[in-house]
């Protein structure tokens, strides 16, 4: 059957009605493209070198990023710490009016700021929802809480929140983050992601600069920018959300500084089978897990079965990865019209072409290194527009016993890709779980509760679940990591707020040179 774009999500239609939420945001288009402007010194500004930017979904171009120098990051942090210190004395009441402003002009554009996500990190639809909605509601319940939250006398920190973020949540991860940043007291410095969701910032930052919040968005370079918005005299915190190799980096420069940070830097997330018998309920959580082709942090991409278990466990696990449901996140049949639902796909393209390639590269490697490939799926069949570029689409694979030297044994594909690992011991178990120096979350399938809850306590995760995954949580709930995968304060709830204000005994929760410090998950 013949698809086509659903009527009124194509690029031009979306883009022309960005442009019409948040005109002051955009340039005039050149050579047919438009650039994006950046936010700084208080204003849209047209400064920086364009450089186009594709999507992953068919590898067209939509915008031309602005990238800075670090000469206009350095002028831009200067300003946003002189923003910082006229915030820092705003009373809380007038904080909380104008966040929820922002609030509500985000709400009002949630449709918008959703489909956004949608053509710029190939997302679909019902995702890129939740990206959204899970960002206004959880700062929505934040406004309710702050006045507790500051009640033991915290103040904002010394200068404005730095705040690097990876591109596969705009919204729920960096957005939401700055809100809360803002809510307490502290001006905010987003660096846009340079692979993706720079529209759907723009056009987030826009109202929440009209709601009168002191925010700044700029574009550029890691390599360029890093060395002003992690090591400036006038950041009072760095937030980076990434990988270990890039977070290592932003975690050395601050080394001689005694600045506050939170650095999240993933890890090989694993699920072990021990003992177990419940196959319909881990169905249900491992379909679920291949959401958004598994590009988050929280993913679980590595399973370690006991061997007794393993046909038993293959018979569950392979009909579930082979139903996995990916494609173009907008294609419909010539039938569709408007107020029909998009399509229900458990995940797009990867986020670029170059990101799908380096996957597929690391599946041969281990494949030729003597993983047994259980299961390799095809493009073939999936809903795709005639004559669409797919090169930014793979479909998921499954490999048996990854070589020790191959790099899907130790670290985090951040894709469709699921390795398995057979153990005979529970010593093994925790040896194969435990694969990259710590992790955000893991989980055992086991029986016996109180076995698995012994089996846990030698596990470097952060957050174990028992019978079902973990995430990386809303509103109240704590969020970090063990090991190598987070380095600094831990975040949500009111852990966020410590980590963004200065008061109390001092003494936070996270993982530091001197001390790690774990609160109850």
């Amino acid at each position: 059957m013949a698809l086509r774009l659903a009527d009124g999500t194509a690029w031009s239609d979306t883009l022309a009605r960005a442009v019409a939420a948040a005109p002051e945001a955009f340039g005039a288009p050149t050579d047919g493209v438009t650039t994006l402007h950046n936010l700084v010194e208080g204003d849209w500004r047209a400064v920086g070198s364009p450089t186009p930017v594709r999507t992953p979904v068919d590898n067209t171009v939509l915008v031309n990023l602005a990238r800075l120098d670090a000469d206009s990051a350095r002028a831009a942090v200067a300003h946003a710490a002189a923003a910082h210190r006229e915030w820092a004395q705003t009373p809380l009441a007038d904080r909380k009016a104008r966040v929820t402003d922002a609030l509500d002009a985000l709400t009002a554009h949630r449709d918008l700021l959703a489909l956004l996500l949608v053509w710029e990190i190939g997302k679909p639809w019902r995702l890129a929802c939740a990206d959204v909605d899970r960002a206004l509601d959880g700062v929505r319940w934040y406004v309710g809480e702050i006045d507790r939250m500051l009640a033991d006398g915290r103040e904002p920190l010394p200068g404005p929140v730095s705040n690097i973020a990876s591109w596969n949540y705009p919204m729920s991860v960096l957005v939401h983050a700055e809100l809360v940043q803002l809510l307490a007291g502290n001006a905010v410095i987003a660096k846009t992601p340079s692979q993706g969701g720079a529209v759907c910032l723009t056009v987030a930052h826009a109202l929440m600069r009209r709601a009168g919040l002191p925010a700044t968005l700029v574009s550029g370079s890691g390599e360029e920018l890093s060395e002003v918005l992690v090591r400036a005299p006038e950041i009072g915190a760095v937030a980076f959300v990434g990988g270990r190799s890039n977070g290592g980096k932003v975690a050395a420069a601050l080394l001689d500084s005694d600045k506050r940070h939170f650095i999240e830097q993933e890890g090989l997330n694993a699920w072990g089978i021990w003992n177990f018998s419940q196959w319909d309920m881990l169905a249900a959580h491992l379909k679920k897990g291949f959401e958004y082709g598994k590009q988050r942090c929280t993913a679980y991409p590595r399973f370690v079965v006991q061997r007794d278990l393993v046909d038993e466990f293959l018979d569950m696990y392979l009909p579930v990865v082979r139903s996995v449901r990916f494609g173009h996140p907008l294609a419909v049949g010539e039938d569709w019209s408007a107020g029909d639902p998009l399509p229900e796909l458990d995940f797009g393209p990867l986020i670029s072409a170059a990101k799908a390639e380096e996957l597929r590269r690391k599946v041969d490697e281990a494949v030729r290194g003597g993983a047994v490939p259980l299961h390799r799926g095809k493009l073939d069949g999936a809903p795709f527009l005639d004559g669409q570029d797919t090169s930014a689409y793979v479909a998921p694979a499954v490999l048996l016993a990854p070589p020790g030297r191959s790099r899907l044994m130790h670290a985090e594909p951040f894709g469709p890709v699921d390795t398995i690992v057979v153990v005979d011991t529970t010593d093994e178990l925790l040896a194969a779980m435990n694969a990259s120096n710590g992790a955000l979350v893991a989980s055992l399938a086991c029986d016996d509760t109180d076995e698995a809850a012994k089996l846990a306590v030698d596990l470097q995760a952060f957050k174990v679940g028992i019978n079902k995954p973990r995430s990386r949580g809303d509103r109240d709930e704590p969020f970090g990591g063990r090991g190598a995968s987070w380095k600094g304060a831990f975040v949500g709830g009111d852990l966020l707020v410590q980590a963004v204000t200065v008061g109390g005994d001092g003494r936070l929760y996270g993982n530091f040179p001197d001390y790690s410090s774990y609160p109850a998950t």
